[in-house]
């Protein structure tokens, strides 16, 4: 699905609001440093010179606010905490979306790649605009100062000798390495360049607290002595990056704590499974961390969801050996690629023998035996993210998941399953599982969820099947309630001719689909989202979906959608569509 213009993205719903206050705020005050320069009678001489620096101070006023919100966005531990309790009125799911707008120095974010979603790009826009107009802005007062002969300085002593000048051109040089870096092109074929480079943040943020040294803004009225005339803004902008060098200082130490690696699972398609066990590590559904091994990289810590449930005995991610950093742990860990076409093999002789059984898995450890290395050291820095809770205050909740969207359900389907088996899931009643995705990630390993399941997978490519139709299996197997899964494939791939015969061959009269060795039977082509919704909602309206339910009561359909930008919107629209007085969906985008 095509991404919406830009200007459809930015000017709809909360950013819309977000937006107008943002960059009306920016205007105020760049007016602000404007007047406060122009009306200050003891920089009668700087004044000579006109524009160029009531612009310079207006900019100046500017970033000095963009410094401090530059780094708010990624302050992970304090957007846990507050997201709860504002993501109503600010977008705190999208801080790289808002770090991008107000950044400008720090390009495509500290994030993107890191389950979030798009917050943090606001300052960045902004910080990238006000530095071009603070620049420039000086370049002519340096020139205009020479010309003028206000102060007996040249242009170029001005340029390489002021310390602001210095400090000025080192904040340039690093925002265009890390500028360039964050292109998504060389993020997506060198992470590791975007990575190191957004390092040098700690001396930009160093450069922009010393900007002001050397007291290039000064003067007095007559008789009295020549004094500093500053904003000073750095007395209030070093408080950003005094939270962040104590949120890292937290996360190191809180990374450095025990963790102890106590298995390793090789699925078929090469995916595997770290579990782990970490006493100090608590985290609720649907959230992620970052890992880091320093065997194999000692500074890059990546992303990865958390599958496992809360009240699972371990931690567990599953991990796709893609990138040189996944690839480069894989090897280490054993999970080679000689080994991953072992499970993919031992895999599909289960499916011969009626579907894939408890062996859909492989324990590296146990397969090397005396040939397998002692498991590496594992630091872990998280959870963070925005938990599903809300999912038990609905009575149906409906989860879309398409990409790598999908594995943050892992960890909330398993955790619905928990919290029915204690009887605490709220008024929750059913639950609908949606997935479009290429990319399958294991969910179920022994269990079910007595809530009804729709699941609907809408899958680009078959063999992307092999490891995840193993845990649908069992959780098709274990259900009593012949109403509670229903699974509903959708492959949008183009598939040949020869291909189609064949499956029609093969599911001709078969208990079990022929491509996934499930009950449900595979859908070709993309879900009709119209008659998805408009099938639930008559269904609940007739008493047929929800048993028991009165007409004239009011059910609310939570739709959690977890994926690219682009399929949110129609979810969202379609969503909105759907609902009546008496049936009311409500639409969430989740960021991981």
């Amino acid at each position: 699905m095509d991404r919406p213009p830009w200007y459809k993205r930015e000017l709809t719903g909360r950013r819309l609001v977000w937006n107008i206050f943002f960059y009306v705020g920016h205007v105020a005050i760049f007016a602000y440093g404007w007047h406060k320069q122009q009306s200050d009678p003891r920089l009668a001489a700087l004044n000579g010179l006109k524009f160029s620096v009531w612009i310079s101070r207006g900019a100046g006023l500017a970033l000095g606010v963009d410094g401090l919100l530059l780094v708010l966005p990624v302050l992970r531990n304090l957007i846990c905490v507050l997201r709860p309790k504002l993501a109503w009125l600010m977008p705190l799911d999208e801080n790289i979306w808002f770090h991008r707008q107000s950044q400008s120095v720090f390009s495509h974010a500290f994030e993107e790649e890191f389950h979030g979603a798009d917050v943090a790009w606001a300052v960045a826009y902004s910080l990238l605009f006000f530095t071009i107009v603070h620049t420039t802005a000086h370049y002519v007062n340096m020139f205009n100062v020479e010309l003028t002969q206000v102060r007996k300085e040249t242009a170029i002593m001005i340029m390489y000798s002021q310390p602001g000048a210095f400090t000025g051109h080192v904040m340039l040089v690093i925002m265009f390495l890390m500028y360039t870096t964050a292109h998504a092109r060389i993020r997506k074929q060198c992470f590791e360049a975007f990575w190191y480079t957004h390092h040098l943040a700690f001396f930009f943020l160093l450069g922009l607290y010393t900007h002001a040294v050397g007291c290039f803004v000064r003067g007095a009225l007559p008789d009295e002595p020549v004094q500093c005339l500053g904003y000073e803004s750095w007395r209030w902008t070093i408080w950003g990056g005094i939270l962040y060098f104590g949120e890292r200082v937290w996360r190191e130490i809180r990374a450095r704590r025990s963790t102890k690696i106590v298995g390793v699972l090789m699925h078929p398609s090469g995916a595997m499974e770290i579990r782990f066990e970490k006493l100090s590590f608590k985290y609720k559904a649907g959230m992620w961390l970052f890992l880091n091994v320093p065997e194999v990289s000692t500074l890059q810590w990546h992303p990865f969801t958390i599958s496992s449930a809360p009240d699972d005995p371990y931690v567990s991610v599953h991990i796709r050996q893609v990138g040189d950093f996944t690839k480069a742990l894989g090897n280490r860990l054993g999970c080679t690629e000689g080994l991953a076409a072992e499970t993919s093999l031992s895999a599909s002789g289960k499916n011969e023998k009626g579907g894939y059984g408890s062996g859909d898995f492989v324990d590296v450890q146990e397969v090397l035996g005396a040939r397998s290395r002692p498991l590496p050291t594992l630091r872990i820095d998280g959870p963070y993210g925005a938990p599903a809770e809300d999912v038990f205050k609905n009575e149906v909740c409906v989860l879309v998941g398409t990409g790598i969207g999908v594995t943050p359900f892992a960890s909330i389907l398993k955790n619905i399953w928990y919290m029915q088996q204690q009887g605490r899931l709220g008024v929750l009643r059913r639950v609908e599982f949606i997935v479009r995705s290429p990319i399958l990630i294991p969910l179920f390993p022994h269990f079910l969820t007595p809530a009804e399941s729709i699941l609907k997978w809408c899958n680009r490519d078959t063999g992307s099947f092999e490891w995840f139709q193993t845990l649908l299996k069992r959780l098709e197997d274990a259900q009593t309630d012949p109403n509670f899964l229903r699974i509903h494939m959708y492959l949008t791939a183009r598939i040949s001719p020869d291909v189609m015969q064949n499956i029609a061959i093969n599911d001709a009269g078969n208990e079990f689909d022929a491509l996934t060795n499930l009950r449900s039977r595979t859908n070709f082509g993309r879900p009709e989202w119209d008659s998805i919704f408009s099938n639930l909602r008559h269904s609940i309206e007739t008493g047929r979906y929800l048993p028991g339910r009165e007409s004239s009561l009011s059910t609310t359909v939570g739709v959690y959608y977890c994926g690219p930008g682009g399929l949110a919107k129609t979810l969202k629209e379609k969503t909105k569509k759907a609902s009546t007085e008496t049936v009311k969906f409500t639409f969430v985008k989740e960021h991981f």
